[in-house]
């Protein structure tokens, strides 16, 4: 399976390291903004929710789009019990197909396909996962699906993953040029996961510090 060697992964403890500087920045509702897809929806609508200014980052990211293309939210902020299952569901299934992984390993590899819940940029509403579409909500050919983890895309879930068409290259790149211009920042095990405000994009810009932490219920 391909991967880069030089990815930071979220779980590194220098993104454990970076303090937050919690803004007190609202939840605000991507319905009626953005283009939404309910594919994760849950029955209190968590997921269409963000942190203001995220989502106006990314509305000014939607306006840099080429015509024909518009952004699709799958999913945005997670509660943290929904975090936590998430990455130990994942973690588990790794140590049950790699009984040569210790724990410890596990819990790294997990990482680069769901953030351990204490840094998880989803728990504070910092993140989005989101693709691309036409006006008529058909989604680009981006190489995988949104949440493919790497075992089962073979790595090109990784956003510069060679194994994948031009075609979903040229889109990818369509969808981090108009990101990147709006200050937000890449997962880079996952092309569809961007974020603002976290301490991941703190370490990757270097901020001193994340502006936003966990939403609590």
């Amino acid at each position: 399976m391909w991967q880069p060697d030089d990815i930071v992964l979220i779980s590194d403890p220098r993104v454990a390291a970076i303090p937050v500087r919690e803004s007190g920045e609202e939840l605000a509702d991507v319905r009626g903004r953005l283009r939404l897809d309910d594919r994760l929806a849950d029955a209190d609508g968590s997921y269409a929710r963000l942190r203001a200014g995220l989502l106006g980052r990314l509305e000014r990211a939607e306006r840099r789009l080429p015509a024909g293309y518009h952004l699709l939210v799958v999913e945005g902020y997670r509660p943290i019990a929904t975090q936590r299952g998430y990455f130990e569901e994942y973690r588990d299934e790794l140590l049950a197909s790699r009984p040569d992984l210790t724990p410890e390993q596990a819990h790294v590899a997990a990482s680069r396909y769901v953030s351990p819940v204490e840094v998880a940029p989803h728990t504070a509403g910092a993140a989005v996962d989101l693709t691309l579409c036409s006006p008529d909500g058909v989604e680009y050919d981006m190489g995988t699906a949104v949440n493919d983890n790497p075992e089962e895309s073979d790595g090109a879930c990784y956003t510069a993953s060679p194994a994948i068409s031009g075609e979903a290259r040229a889109n990818r790149k369509i969808l981090a040029s108009a990101l990147e211009s709006a200050g937000l920042v890449n997962y880079p095990t996952e092309w569809w996961h961007w974020s603002y405000g976290d301490r991941y994009w703190a370490l990757a810009t270097g901020s001193p510090y994340a502006l936003y932490g966990p939403v609590l219920p």
